[in-house]
């Protein structure tokens, strides 16, 4: 986990208020908003979060690449909808959780991948709600 705590001395980047356009250009605005905390913006229930890196290709349609992190809040209830960390026989999963009309799925968000349906008595559990990723495109 790389949290950064309170004490850090780290010098938190900028935050302008202007938004980037994503379609046509726009004038930049020279005004800052203030600093910006990424644990703070990330974060909410620190005691409860922690983070973990993607491997595979199952969430790419929800835009979860490999080797993304994703911050998981285990305060927050799941519910149909949410992309949750499961754990399936063992094993960690990220899944978009459903409620179907024959039961809770877990489903991937890549057609290569079936949904898995949750059996009442198989050994599943889930971890917690994703709440956010970070992706780093330069090294």
């Amino acid at each position: 986990m790389f949290l950064l705590s309170k004490t850090d001395k780290r010098q938190h980047p900028p935050l302008y208020a202007s938004t980037v356009a994503a379609g046509f250009p726009s004038p930049a605005d020279d005004y800052m908003e203030g600093a910006l905390d990424l644990n703070e913006f990330l974060i909410s229930h620190p005691a409860a979060t922690f983070m973990v890196r993607v491997e595979g290709a199952s969430m790419t349609g929800a835009g979860i690449l490999s080797g993304d992190v994703l911050i998981v809040d285990r305060s927050v209830e799941s519910r149909s909808g949410h992309i949750v960390i499961a754990i399936i026989s063992g094993e960690l999963t990220v899944k978009r959780l459903i409620k179907g009309d024959n039961g809770w799925f877990l489903k991937a968000e890549h057609p290569d991948y079936p949904p898995t349906k949750i059996d009442p008595d198989a050994e599943c559990s889930i971890w917690g709600v994703v709440t956010g990723s970070v992706r780093r495109f330069v090294p």
